[in-house]
Protein backbone atom coordinates (compact mmCIF):
# COMPACT_ATOMS: atom_id res chain seq x y z
CA UNK A 1 0.00 0.00 0.00
CA UNK A 2 1.52 3.29 -1.13
CA UNK A 3 0.46 6.51 -2.80
CA UNK A 4 -1.18 4.40 -5.54
CA UNK A 5 -3.58 2.89 -3.05
CA UNK A 6 -7.16 3.74 -3.91
CA UNK A 7 -9.25 3.56 -0.75
CA UNK A 8 -12.98 3.08 -0.30
CA UNK A 9 -14.51 3.59 3.16
CA UNK A 10 -17.67 1.51 3.63
CA UNK A 11 -20.00 3.29 6.07
CA UNK A 12 -19.88 7.04 6.77
CA UNK A 13 -20.87 7.29 10.41
CA UNK A 14 -18.89 8.40 13.45
CA UNK A 15 -15.98 6.14 12.46
CA UNK A 16 -15.99 6.10 8.66
CA UNK A 17 -16.29 9.80 7.90
CA UNK A 18 -13.20 11.00 9.83
CA UNK A 19 -11.23 8.18 8.15
CA UNK A 20 -12.46 9.16 4.71
CA UNK A 21 -11.45 12.77 5.28
CA UNK A 22 -7.92 11.97 6.47
CA UNK A 23 -7.25 9.40 3.76
CA UNK A 24 -8.75 11.76 1.20
CA UNK A 25 -6.01 14.28 1.90
CA UNK A 26 -3.36 11.79 0.70
CA UNK A 27 -5.07 9.16 -1.46
CA UNK A 28 -7.83 8.77 -3.99
CA UNK A 29 -10.66 8.01 -1.56
CA UNK A 30 -14.33 7.15 -1.91
CA UNK A 31 -16.69 7.52 1.02
CA UNK A 32 -19.45 4.96 0.42
CA UNK A 33 -22.76 4.63 2.24
CA UNK A 34 -26.02 2.90 1.28
CA UNK A 35 -27.92 5.86 2.77
CA UNK A 36 -28.33 8.27 -0.15
CA UNK A 37 -29.47 11.06 2.19
CA UNK A 38 -26.23 10.75 4.14
CA UNK A 39 -24.21 10.93 0.91
CA UNK A 40 -26.06 14.05 -0.25
CA UNK A 41 -25.62 15.64 3.18
CA UNK A 42 -21.86 15.17 3.01
CA UNK A 43 -21.64 16.38 -0.58
CA UNK A 44 -23.29 19.58 0.58
CA UNK A 45 -20.60 20.02 3.24
CA UNK A 46 -22.75 19.20 6.29
CA UNK A 47 -22.34 16.46 8.92
CA UNK A 48 -25.13 15.84 11.43
CA UNK A 49 -22.87 13.72 13.67
CA UNK A 50 -20.66 16.80 14.29
CA UNK A 51 -17.59 14.54 14.14
CA UNK A 52 -16.25 15.77 10.82
CA UNK A 53 -13.50 18.30 10.38
CA UNK A 54 -15.52 20.28 7.83
CA UNK A 55 -12.52 22.33 6.68
CA UNK A 56 -10.53 19.13 6.22
CA UNK A 57 -13.43 17.58 4.32
CA UNK A 58 -13.60 20.60 2.02
CA UNK A 59 -9.84 20.36 1.46
CA UNK A 60 -10.04 16.66 0.59
CA UNK A 61 -13.00 17.19 -1.78
CA UNK A 62 -11.19 20.02 -3.58
CA UNK A 63 -8.15 17.77 -4.12
CA UNK A 64 -10.38 15.33 -6.01
CA UNK A 65 -11.20 18.05 -8.50
CA UNK A 66 -7.62 18.85 -9.47
CA UNK A 67 -7.18 15.53 -11.31
CA UNK A 68 -3.92 14.54 -9.61
CA UNK A 69 -5.14 11.22 -8.24
CA UNK A 70 -5.89 12.31 -4.70
CA UNK A 71 -8.95 13.56 -2.87
CA UNK A 72 -12.33 12.56 -1.53
CA UNK A 73 -15.69 11.88 -3.16
CA UNK A 74 -18.91 10.33 -1.87
CA UNK A 75 -21.22 7.75 -3.41
CA UNK A 76 -24.04 5.31 -2.74
CA UNK A 77 -23.50 3.39 -6.01
CA UNK A 78 -21.84 -0.02 -5.65
CA UNK A 79 -20.44 0.01 -9.18
CA UNK A 80 -18.12 2.88 -8.31
CA UNK A 81 -16.34 0.66 -5.77
CA UNK A 82 -14.78 -1.38 -8.58
CA UNK A 83 -12.26 1.39 -9.24
CA UNK A 84 -10.73 0.97 -5.76
CA UNK A 85 -8.31 -1.63 -4.37
CA UNK A 86 -8.36 -1.08 -0.59
CA UNK A 87 -11.66 -1.29 1.30
CA UNK A 88 -12.11 -0.24 4.93
CA UNK A 89 -15.34 -1.47 6.55
CA UNK A 90 -16.75 0.74 9.32
CA UNK A 91 -20.38 -0.36 9.50
CA UNK A 92 -22.20 -0.74 12.86
CA UNK A 93 -22.07 -4.00 14.82
CA UNK A 94 -24.93 -3.72 17.33
CA UNK A 95 -26.59 -6.26 19.60
CA UNK A 96 -30.13 -7.59 19.27
CA UNK A 97 -32.86 -7.53 21.93
CA UNK A 98 -31.38 -10.68 23.47
CA UNK A 99 -27.93 -9.01 23.79
CA UNK A 100 -26.48 -11.28 21.11
CA UNK A 101 -24.17 -9.88 18.39
CA UNK A 102 -26.07 -8.65 15.34
CA UNK A 103 -23.66 -9.14 12.43
CA UNK A 104 -26.20 -8.40 9.70
CA UNK A 105 -24.79 -4.97 8.70
CA UNK A 106 -21.25 -6.39 8.70
CA UNK A 107 -22.15 -9.45 6.65
CA UNK A 108 -24.23 -7.42 4.17
CA UNK A 109 -21.27 -5.11 3.62
CA UNK A 110 -19.03 -8.16 3.20
CA UNK A 111 -21.43 -9.69 0.65
CA UNK A 112 -21.43 -6.46 -1.32
CA UNK A 113 -17.64 -6.31 -1.36
CA UNK A 114 -17.45 -9.96 -2.37
CA UNK A 115 -19.47 -9.14 -5.48
CA UNK A 116 -16.93 -6.55 -6.69
CA UNK A 117 -13.70 -8.01 -5.27
CA UNK A 118 -10.69 -8.22 -7.64
CA UNK A 119 -7.33 -9.92 -7.49
CA UNK A 120 -4.89 -7.96 -5.36
CA UNK A 121 -7.56 -6.20 -3.31
CA UNK A 122 -7.30 -5.78 0.47
CA UNK A 123 -10.22 -5.48 2.87
CA UNK A 124 -9.61 -3.94 6.29
CA UNK A 125 -12.30 -4.24 8.96
CA UNK A 126 -12.69 -1.60 11.68
CA UNK A 127 -16.11 -2.62 12.99
CA UNK A 128 -16.02 -4.01 16.54
CA UNK A 129 -16.35 -7.81 16.52
CA UNK A 130 -15.53 -10.82 18.68
CA UNK A 131 -12.09 -12.43 18.27
CA UNK A 132 -12.09 -14.64 15.18
CA UNK A 133 -14.99 -12.97 13.39
CA UNK A 134 -12.97 -11.54 10.50
CA UNK A 135 -11.35 -14.83 9.53
CA UNK A 136 -14.18 -17.19 10.53
CA UNK A 137 -17.27 -15.26 9.40
CA UNK A 138 -16.25 -12.59 6.88
CA UNK A 139 -13.43 -14.20 4.90
CA UNK A 140 -15.35 -17.40 3.96
CA UNK A 141 -18.20 -15.20 2.72
CA UNK A 142 -15.80 -13.15 0.59
CA UNK A 143 -14.30 -16.33 -0.89
CA UNK A 144 -17.70 -17.84 -1.63
CA UNK A 145 -19.13 -14.80 -3.41
CA UNK A 146 -15.99 -13.64 -5.24
CA UNK A 147 -14.63 -17.06 -6.18
CA UNK A 148 -11.19 -15.78 -5.14
CA UNK A 149 -8.76 -17.42 -2.73
CA UNK A 150 -7.86 -15.73 0.54
CA UNK A 151 -4.19 -14.72 0.97
CA UNK A 152 -3.56 -15.66 -2.65
CA UNK A 153 -5.95 -13.47 -4.64
CA UNK A 154 -7.06 -11.04 -1.94
CA UNK A 155 -5.98 -10.09 1.58
CA UNK A 156 -7.42 -8.79 4.83
CA UNK A 157 -6.57 -6.65 7.82
CA UNK A 158 -8.18 -5.50 11.03
CA UNK A 159 -7.69 -2.13 12.70
CA UNK A 160 -10.20 -1.48 15.49
CA UNK A 161 -11.78 1.96 15.63
CA UNK A 162 -11.04 4.18 18.60
CA UNK A 163 -13.30 7.14 17.86
CA UNK A 164 -14.65 8.92 20.95
CA UNK A 165 -17.89 10.72 19.96
CA UNK A 166 -17.95 14.33 21.08
CA UNK A 167 -14.26 14.43 22.03
CA UNK A 168 -12.49 17.21 20.12
CA UNK A 169 -9.11 16.58 21.78
CA UNK A 170 -8.66 12.82 21.39
CA UNK A 171 -9.48 12.51 17.69
CA UNK A 172 -8.68 9.99 14.96
CA UNK A 173 -5.17 11.23 14.24
CA UNK A 174 -4.17 11.79 17.87
CA UNK A 175 -5.10 8.31 19.16
CA UNK A 176 -2.64 5.46 18.64
CA UNK A 177 -4.02 2.91 16.16
CA UNK A 178 -3.83 -0.88 16.39
CA UNK A 179 -3.21 -2.56 13.03
CA UNK A 180 -2.95 -6.14 11.78
CA UNK A 181 -2.94 -8.14 8.56
CA UNK A 182 -3.59 -11.62 7.25
CA UNK A 183 0.08 -12.19 6.35
CA UNK A 184 3.24 -10.52 7.70
CA UNK A 185 3.63 -8.59 4.45
CA UNK A 186 0.01 -7.41 4.47
CA UNK A 187 0.27 -6.50 8.17
CA UNK A 188 3.20 -4.23 7.33
CA UNK A 189 1.36 -2.64 4.41
CA UNK A 190 -1.74 -2.01 6.53
CA UNK A 191 0.44 -0.56 9.27
CA UNK A 192 2.20 1.81 6.87
CA UNK A 193 -1.13 2.93 5.41
CA UNK A 194 -2.45 3.99 8.81
CA UNK A 195 0.89 5.50 9.82
CA UNK A 196 0.52 7.90 6.93
CA UNK A 197 -2.48 9.59 8.63
CA UNK A 198 -2.15 8.80 12.37
CA UNK A 199 0.08 11.35 14.09
CA UNK A 200 0.10 9.34 17.33
CA UNK A 201 1.58 6.30 15.59
CA UNK A 202 0.47 2.69 15.35
CA UNK A 203 0.83 -0.62 17.15
CA UNK A 204 1.12 -3.63 14.84
CA UNK A 205 -0.56 -6.60 16.52
CA UNK A 206 0.81 -10.10 15.78
CA UNK A 207 -2.49 -11.31 14.32
CA UNK A 208 -5.97 -10.20 13.30
CA UNK A 209 -7.45 -12.13 16.21
CA UNK A 210 -5.25 -10.30 18.73
CA UNK A 211 -6.33 -6.94 17.29
CA UNK A 212 -10.00 -7.98 17.52
CA UNK A 213 -9.56 -9.09 21.13
CA UNK A 214 -7.76 -5.87 22.09
CA UNK A 215 -10.74 -3.80 20.97
CA UNK A 216 -13.19 -6.01 22.84
CA UNK A 217 -11.34 -5.77 26.16
CA UNK A 218 -10.74 -1.99 25.96
CA UNK A 219 -14.43 -1.30 26.47
CA UNK A 220 -15.13 -4.37 28.60
CA UNK A 221 -12.56 -3.08 31.09
CA UNK A 222 -14.26 0.32 31.29
CA UNK A 223 -17.65 -1.37 31.64
CA UNK A 224 -16.46 -3.47 34.59
CA UNK A 225 -14.87 -0.46 36.30
CA UNK A 226 -18.03 1.60 35.93
CA UNK A 227 -20.15 -1.30 37.15
CA UNK A 228 -18.04 -1.39 40.31
CA UNK A 229 -18.80 2.24 41.17
CA UNK A 230 -22.43 1.77 40.15
CA UNK A 231 -22.67 -1.10 42.61
CA UNK A 232 -21.08 1.12 45.23
CA UNK A 233 -23.79 3.67 44.51
CA UNK A 234 -26.44 1.03 45.21
CA UNK A 235 -24.74 0.15 48.50
CA UNK A 236 -24.08 3.72 49.62
CA UNK A 237 -27.67 4.67 48.85
CA UNK A 238 -28.76 2.15 51.48
CA UNK A 239 -26.17 3.55 53.89
CA UNK A 240 -27.44 7.07 53.34
CA UNK A 241 -24.11 8.49 52.17
CA UNK A 242 -23.23 10.28 48.95
CA UNK A 243 -21.28 8.17 46.46
CA UNK A 244 -19.42 11.12 44.97
CA UNK A 245 -18.30 12.20 48.45
CA UNK A 246 -16.82 8.76 49.00
CA UNK A 247 -15.11 8.76 45.59
CA UNK A 248 -13.66 12.20 46.20
CA UNK A 249 -12.21 11.03 49.51
CA UNK A 250 -10.84 7.76 48.08
CA UNK A 251 -9.49 9.68 45.10
CA UNK A 252 -6.93 11.40 47.30
CA UNK A 253 -4.86 8.21 47.04
CA UNK A 254 -2.54 8.45 44.03
CA UNK A 255 -3.46 5.11 42.45
CA UNK A 256 -7.24 5.18 42.92
CA UNK A 257 -9.09 5.02 39.58
CA UNK A 258 -11.59 7.89 39.43
CA UNK A 259 -14.57 6.29 37.70
CA UNK A 260 -18.00 7.81 38.37
CA UNK A 261 -21.41 6.14 38.64
CA UNK A 262 -24.00 6.64 35.91
CA UNK A 263 -25.85 5.29 32.92
CA UNK A 264 -23.77 3.23 30.49
CA UNK A 265 -25.05 3.50 26.93
CA UNK A 266 -23.53 4.22 23.53
CA UNK A 267 -22.27 1.93 20.83
CA UNK A 268 -19.11 0.70 22.57
CA UNK A 269 -19.03 0.24 26.33
CA UNK A 270 -22.58 -1.12 26.57
CA UNK A 271 -22.18 -3.39 23.52
CA UNK A 272 -18.62 -4.72 23.18
CA UNK A 273 -18.66 -6.85 26.37
CA UNK A 274 -21.52 -8.89 24.90
CA UNK A 275 -19.39 -9.65 21.83
CA UNK A 276 -16.59 -10.95 24.02
CA UNK A 277 -19.03 -12.93 26.17
CA UNK A 278 -20.64 -14.41 23.06
CA UNK A 279 -17.33 -15.80 21.85
CA UNK A 280 -16.41 -17.10 25.30
CA UNK A 281 -19.72 -18.96 25.61
CA UNK A 282 -19.27 -20.42 22.11
CA UNK A 283 -16.01 -21.90 23.41
CA UNK A 284 -17.70 -23.38 26.48
CA UNK A 285 -16.78 -20.73 29.05
CA UNK A 286 -19.45 -18.66 30.78
CA UNK A 287 -17.84 -15.35 31.77
CA UNK A 288 -18.58 -14.22 35.31
CA UNK A 289 -17.10 -10.75 35.82
CA UNK A 290 -17.98 -9.36 32.38
CA UNK A 291 -21.65 -10.33 32.50
CA UNK A 292 -22.14 -9.42 36.14
CA UNK A 293 -20.83 -5.95 35.33
CA UNK A 294 -23.28 -5.71 32.44
CA UNK A 295 -26.18 -6.65 34.71
CA UNK A 296 -25.29 -3.95 37.24
CA UNK A 297 -24.94 -1.27 34.59
CA UNK A 298 -28.15 -2.26 32.84
CA UNK A 299 -30.15 -1.93 36.07
CA UNK A 300 -29.08 1.65 36.83
CA UNK A 301 -31.88 3.21 34.77
CA UNK A 302 -34.54 1.47 36.85
CA UNK A 303 -32.68 2.39 40.05
CA UNK A 304 -32.66 6.08 39.11
CA UNK A 305 -36.33 6.03 38.13
CA UNK A 306 -37.26 4.36 41.42
CA UNK A 307 -35.23 6.89 43.41
CA UNK A 308 -37.18 9.71 41.78
CA UNK A 309 -40.49 8.00 42.56
CA UNK A 310 -39.51 7.40 46.19
CA UNK A 311 -38.42 11.01 46.61
CA UNK A 312 -41.75 12.16 45.20
CA UNK A 313 -43.67 9.98 47.64
CA UNK A 314 -41.46 11.14 50.51
CA UNK A 315 -42.19 14.78 49.66
CA UNK A 316 -45.91 14.10 49.33
CA UNK A 317 -46.07 14.50 45.55
CA UNK A 318 -48.59 12.45 43.62
CA UNK A 319 -46.87 10.08 41.18
CA UNK A 320 -49.75 9.08 38.92
CA UNK A 321 -50.57 11.99 36.66
CA UNK A 322 -47.46 13.85 37.73
CA UNK A 323 -45.30 15.63 35.19
CA UNK A 324 -41.63 14.76 34.79
CA UNK A 325 -38.86 16.39 32.78
CA UNK A 326 -35.82 14.42 31.67
CA UNK A 327 -32.88 16.52 30.54
CA UNK A 328 -30.76 14.69 27.98
CA UNK A 329 -31.19 11.55 25.89
CA UNK A 330 -27.79 11.20 24.19
CA UNK A 331 -25.50 8.57 25.66
CA UNK A 332 -22.93 11.15 26.77
CA UNK A 333 -22.54 14.88 27.22
CA UNK A 334 -22.19 17.46 24.45
CA UNK A 335 -22.64 15.11 21.51
CA UNK A 336 -25.67 14.07 19.38
CA UNK A 337 -25.12 10.29 19.59
CA UNK A 338 -28.29 8.56 20.86
CA UNK A 339 -27.22 4.95 20.28
CA UNK A 340 -28.26 2.60 23.10
CA UNK A 341 -29.44 5.47 25.28
CA UNK A 342 -30.37 4.19 28.73
CA UNK A 343 -32.35 7.37 29.38
CA UNK A 344 -35.13 5.73 27.37
CA UNK A 345 -35.42 3.04 30.07
CA UNK A 346 -35.95 5.72 32.73
CA UNK A 347 -38.64 7.32 30.62
CA UNK A 348 -40.43 3.99 30.22
CA UNK A 349 -40.26 3.25 33.93
CA UNK A 350 -41.72 6.62 34.92
CA UNK A 351 -44.41 6.33 32.26
CA UNK A 352 -45.44 2.90 33.55
CA UNK A 353 -46.08 4.50 36.95
CA UNK A 354 -48.51 6.91 35.32
CA UNK A 355 -46.28 9.95 34.95
CA UNK A 356 -46.36 12.24 31.93
CA UNK A 357 -42.77 12.56 30.77
CA UNK A 358 -41.15 15.27 28.62
CA UNK A 359 -37.64 14.80 27.27
CA UNK A 360 -35.45 17.73 26.21
CA UNK A 361 -32.06 17.50 24.53
CA UNK A 362 -30.57 20.37 22.47
CA UNK A 363 -27.94 18.06 20.97
CA UNK A 364 -30.12 15.16 19.78
CA UNK A 365 -31.85 15.03 16.39
CA UNK A 366 -35.60 15.01 16.97
CA UNK A 367 -36.40 12.91 13.91
CA UNK A 368 -33.73 10.35 14.81
CA UNK A 369 -35.05 10.03 18.37
CA UNK A 370 -38.59 9.60 17.06
CA UNK A 371 -37.53 6.91 14.60
CA UNK A 372 -35.28 5.03 17.03
CA UNK A 373 -37.28 5.24 20.27
CA UNK A 374 -40.73 6.57 19.36
CA UNK A 375 -40.22 9.61 21.61
CA UNK A 376 -41.10 13.20 20.78
CA UNK A 377 -38.47 15.61 22.11
CA UNK A 378 -39.82 18.96 23.32
CA UNK A 379 -38.44 22.16 21.75
CA UNK A 380 -37.71 24.04 24.98
CA UNK A 381 -38.13 23.92 28.75
CA UNK A 382 -40.79 26.46 29.63
CA UNK A 383 -43.30 24.49 31.73
CA UNK A 384 -43.18 23.43 35.36
CA UNK A 385 -42.72 19.87 36.58
CA UNK A 386 -43.24 17.69 39.63
CA UNK A 387 -39.95 15.87 39.00
CA UNK A 388 -36.85 16.87 37.05
CA UNK A 389 -33.96 14.55 36.14
CA UNK A 390 -30.59 15.71 34.86
CA UNK A 391 -29.64 12.56 32.96
CA UNK A 392 -26.85 13.87 30.71
CA UNK A 393 -24.21 16.47 31.58
CA UNK A 394 -24.68 18.79 28.60
CA UNK A 395 -23.10 22.19 29.25
CA UNK A 396 -26.43 23.89 28.60
CA UNK A 397 -28.02 22.16 31.59
CA UNK A 398 -25.75 23.92 34.08
CA UNK A 399 -27.23 27.31 33.13
CA UNK A 400 -30.90 26.37 33.62
CA UNK A 401 -32.97 28.07 36.32
CA UNK A 402 -34.25 24.92 38.02
CA UNK A 403 -36.33 26.74 40.61
CA UNK A 404 -38.36 28.23 37.76
CA UNK A 405 -39.00 24.74 36.39
CA UNK A 406 -40.23 23.32 39.70
CA UNK A 407 -43.97 23.01 40.22
CA UNK A 408 -43.76 24.11 43.83
CA UNK A 409 -40.98 23.97 46.41
CA UNK A 410 -41.58 20.26 47.01
CA UNK A 411 -40.96 19.22 43.40
CA UNK A 412 -38.10 16.69 43.04
CA UNK A 413 -34.77 17.45 41.31
CA UNK A 414 -32.48 14.47 40.80
CA UNK A 415 -28.96 14.98 39.44
CA UNK A 416 -27.70 11.72 37.95
CA UNK A 417 -24.44 13.33 36.79
CA UNK A 418 -23.60 15.38 39.91
CA UNK A 419 -23.10 18.60 37.93
CA UNK A 420 -25.39 20.91 39.90
CA UNK A 421 -24.95 22.72 43.20
CA UNK A 422 -25.91 20.21 45.88
CA UNK A 423 -28.11 22.74 47.62
CA UNK A 424 -30.47 22.61 44.63
CA UNK A 425 -30.95 18.86 44.36
CA UNK A 426 -32.95 16.27 46.29
CA UNK A 427 -30.84 13.33 45.21
CA UNK A 428 -27.95 12.27 43.02
CA UNK A 429 -25.93 9.15 42.26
Amino acid sequence: MNQESKIAIIGLGYVGLPLAIEFGKLYSTLGFDINSHRVEELRSGFDHTLEADLEGMKEAIEKKKDGKGKGLSFSDKKEELKAYNTFIVTVPTPIDRFNAPDLRPLLKATEMLGSILKKGDTIIYESTVFPGCTEEDCIPLLEKISGLKFNVDFFAGYSPERIVPGDKVNTLTTIKKITSGSTPEVAERVDQLYKSIIKAGTHKAPSIKVAEAAKAIENAQRDVNISFVNELALIFDRLGIDTNDVLDAAGTKWNFLRFRPGLVGGHCISVDPYYLAHKAEALGYHPQVILSGRRVNDMMAVFIANKILKLMVKKGRRVEGGKALILGITFKENCPDIRNSKVVDICKELTEFGMKVDVYDPHADKAEVKEEYGLELIDNVSKQYDAILVAVAHNEFQAIDYNALKNGHDAVLFDAKAILDRSLVDGRL
